[in-house]
């Protein structure tokens, strides 16, 4: 609620700001008391693009009830008596303005330039010409760094389910995804669930769950580090001495 209890040395008030043609434009303003009905105006211009000689204004309260019109541009914005909270609503009667047609708000209303690919391909010093003309002189530094099935050949003879053995460290688990992993980089990847916690996640990366396992157990690593066959779980106490 504005109130009216206005303090001796404050000469400027924050008014809400509105617009006739911009129905998502709102903002908080400062203005001073002793300003004009017309410096007001020209303050407006710079944040709403109507010009001073087609704008009108109007004062609304704090519960939207309309106060006045700031109808002569000569008058200080005190004399209407505004108060912190208050609304300033911007008329534009400029019907070719800038802001009418709603163009500024809605862009699928503005025209959008287009070139046919035929002309655009004859015309120099386009960026697909600098691309064509950086290809043909190193072409290597375009080719695809790692493809889409990429270790897919290594990914044959493993199958979720298989006991597995990876590198480095030897660690030992269960095969519990094979494939391309979206969250990853291109290519195949393998998701183990290792038998001890020496993982560093529980079957989701990156927000995209692969498979489930306990905390700390799960990691997704590429075929080549990976080795199926008979790895059975080791037993914790094999290698202490007696």
């Amino acid at each position: 609620m504005a109130t009216r209890l206005q303090i001796e040395d404050d000469d400027s008030v924050l008014l809400r700001v509105t617009h006739s043609n911009l129905k998502t434009f709102s903002a908080s303003l400062r203005f001073s008391l002793q300003s004009t009905v017309e410096s007001v105006k020209e303050k407006l211009w710079r944040k709403c693009g109507t010009s001073v000689n087609s704008m009108t204004l109007e004062l609304y309260d704090d519960t939207n009830s309309k106060i006045c019109d700031l109808a002569d541009n000569s008058r200080p914005l005190g004399f209407y008596s505004p108060l912190d909270g208050f609304r300033l609503h911007v008329i534009d009667l400029d019907p070719s303005s800038v802001t009418s047609g709603g163009w500024l708000e809605d862009t699928s209303l503005v025209e959008k330039y287009t070139i046919s690919e035929e002309n655009y391909q004859k015309r120099s010093g386009t960026f697909r010409k600098f691309k064509e003309k950086l290809v043909s002189q190193n072409p290597s530094a375009f080719e695809p760094k790692i493809t889409d099935n990429y270790m897919e050949d290594l990914c044959a003879n493993i199958k979720v389910g298989d006991r597995c053995e990876v590198e480095p460290g030897e660690k030992r688990g269960v095969v519990k995804f094979v494939g391309p992993a979206e969250s990853l980089a291109p290519g195949f990847w393998v998701g183990v669930q290792y038998d001890e916690p020496l993982g560093k996640h529980d079957g989701m990366v990156k927000g995209v769950r692969y498979f489930d396992c306990p905390p700390l157990h799960g990691a997704m690593v590429r075929p080549d580090k990976v080795k199926v066959g008979d790895y059975p779980e080791r037993d914790p106490f094999e290698e202490e001495e007696i």
